[in-house]
């Protein structure tokens, strides 16, 4: 009914091969070919799409916090731009990073 200890070990290692281990397909991936694996378009528009979600928690928890829902808005209407941007950045740097992809 139940895999003998070594069978388990031997199932484990398979498993950390195929998370750690890159097989060489993937390893002769150009940089070239990473680095535009993801176009900025989609980078900006999960941007967007994140910042709307982020933007609304970061008014919820500051309405919470103040009790007063024009502090709340003005505080959202601040960190939505610039945490856009931030986001747009990173998202572009890990474009460039090949660790796991």
């Amino acid at each position: 009914m139940f895999a003998s200890a070594k069978n388990r070990c031997k199932l484990f290692k398979m498993m950390l091969d195929q998370i750690f281990i890159q097989d060489k397909q993937k390893q002769d991936v150009s940089v070239e070919s990473v680095k535009t694996s993801e176009k900025p378009i989609r980078s900006a528009v999960k941007a967007i799409s994140w910042r709307i979600i982020g933007t609304l928690d970061t008014m919820a928890i500051s309405w919470i916090v103040t009790g007063q829902l024009a502090m709340a808005i003005s505080i959202g209407s601040i960190e939505v731009v610039t945490k856009m941007i931030l986001y747009y950045g990173h998202e572009r740097i890990w474009n460039y990073i090949k660790w796991w992809k």
